[in-house]
């Protein structure tokens, strides 16, 4: 078996044309077909190939198939943004009165889209604590969807997602996880029990702050009823593909939510070095963690330092490090603010995921239309700081932010 980078570099590769050692960029809005036959048995499902790039494009698909091989999943499903991915994942298998349980901590924009999910008639509940008995108290008879991240962007909760997957099986139930700030180098939740895997790969899987993109893999295990679930009736002569095909054939297609090739391109590449990326990123927050953790004045939240009360589930559920995000909150946001004002390496940047570090304020950043109550359910307050650590010399890091800390008090 290849370990993570070798097959990363060469599993589910295709050989391209001309010996070319990367997918070409097919900048085509559609293609053409030798005859009305060939292209009408496209449409109807009964052959393979590639009609118009709002459906699917060669660039793309080789992405998709090198994500489904890192996630361990069955097929994937690239789209404009991460959120486009969150949005088509759910919204695929949810009608009109039914709910999805969602853990707490959620990243700002998730939460504003499960907001708009309410004019849709769906109604979003959210656990007081990641358990998986708080999860299982909100299940009921009109549950379709329970919703977690693997690591909450910017709580920094861990979900122990085999036992939260266990729960929402019991209740025929899919599980979604947002993988984005873990990546499958750190975790793979569909070998854990997930049933749809989200990652915006606009983050790490890019690597450089180059594509907005998203992409969502489907495990090809989940039993649906069809009864609870009477979108998926239709499909379910399909077998494992049920899901992926009525996604692709109705609301991905119909809405426009693809991916462009050229951004499908730049994550290709970006993907052939998310495993020394992201041993590097872990390895300096780790580091950058324990440092700041030996400064006055500040408290640091990092899953990664055993003072973590998600140290455990992580420890358990990730082999390779601890993600590469830390928060610490200093006591006012004037000081935040003043902090963030004097550190010269990180960019002020309301992303994750680049080579750089970057860092942010939360709560008026990401978290600003979010509620008081959501905030807090978020892990946001005034005097939090974000930090997206980047693959920079650590002494330098270390040492900028120390200057930074001890000149704003």
């Amino acid at each position: 078996m290849s370990g993570f980078n070798t097959a990363l570099l060469h599993e589910g590769v295709d050989q391209y044309p001309n010996g070319a050692t990367l997918v070409p960029i097919y900048q085509s809005s559609a293609f053409k077909h030798e005859s009305a036959e060939e292209l009408g048995e496209i449409f109807d499902n009964r052959a393979m190939g590639f009609s118009y790039t709002r459906i699917n494009n060669p660039t793309t698909e080789a992405f998709e198939k090198r994500v489904t091989k890192l996630e361990k999943g069955f097929s994937s499903v690239a789209c404009s943004s991460g959120m486009a991915a969150i949005f088509n994942s759910i919204a695929n298998v949810v009608v009109q009165g039914d709910e999805i349980v969602a853990s707490c901590g959620l990243y700002g924009g998730t939460v504003e889209l499960f907001e708009d999910f309410k004019s849709f008639g769906i109604t979003v509940k959210y656990v007081k604590d990641n358990r998986p008995e708080c999860f299982e108290e909100l299940i009921t008879d009109r549950t379709r969807v329970v919703f977690a991240e693997t690591i909450g962007n910017p709580k920094l909760d861990v979900t122990d997602i085999e036992a939260v997957a266990g729960v929402a099986h019991k209740h025929g139930v899919l599980m979604v996880v947002d993988n984005t700030v873990s990546t499958p180098y750190l975790a793979q939740p569909i070998t854990l029990g997930a049933d749809v895997v989200v990652n915006s790969s606009s983050k790490y899987i890019n690597g450089s702050s180059s594509a907005i993109s998203g992409i969502l893999t489907y495990s090809g295990k989940f039993k649906f009823n069809a009864e609870k679930y009477p979108g998926l009736k239709p499909y379910l002569k399909f077998g494992p593909m049920a899901y992926i095909i009525k996604l692709r054939n109705g609301l991905f297609r119909n809405t426009g939510g693809c991916i462009a090739p050229q951004n499908a391109f730049l994550n290709n590449i970006g993907l052939e070095t998310l495993g020394l990326r992201m041993e590097r990123h872990c390895r300096n927050a780790l580091e950058l963690a324990e440092f700041l953790d030996t400064l006055n004045g500040i408290t640091v939240n990092y899953p990664g330092l055993e003072s973590s009360p998600y140290y455990e589930v992580a420890r358990k559920q990730f082999c390779k490090g601890y993600g590469a995000i830390i928060t610490f909150r200093v006591g006012s946001r004037q000081r935040a603010f003043k902090i963030i004002n004097s550190l010269k390496i990180p960019l002020i940047v309301s992303n994750i995921g680049d080579t750089k570090t970057l860092v942010i304020h939360p709560a008026s950043t990401i978290a600003l239309h979010l509620s008081e109550e959501e905030r807090e359910a978020s892990g946001v307050y005034d005097d939090l700081i974000r930090v997206s650590v980047g693959i920079e010399d650590i002494e330098d890091l270390k040492e900028d932010f120390r200057a930074a800390i001890e000149s704003s008090t």
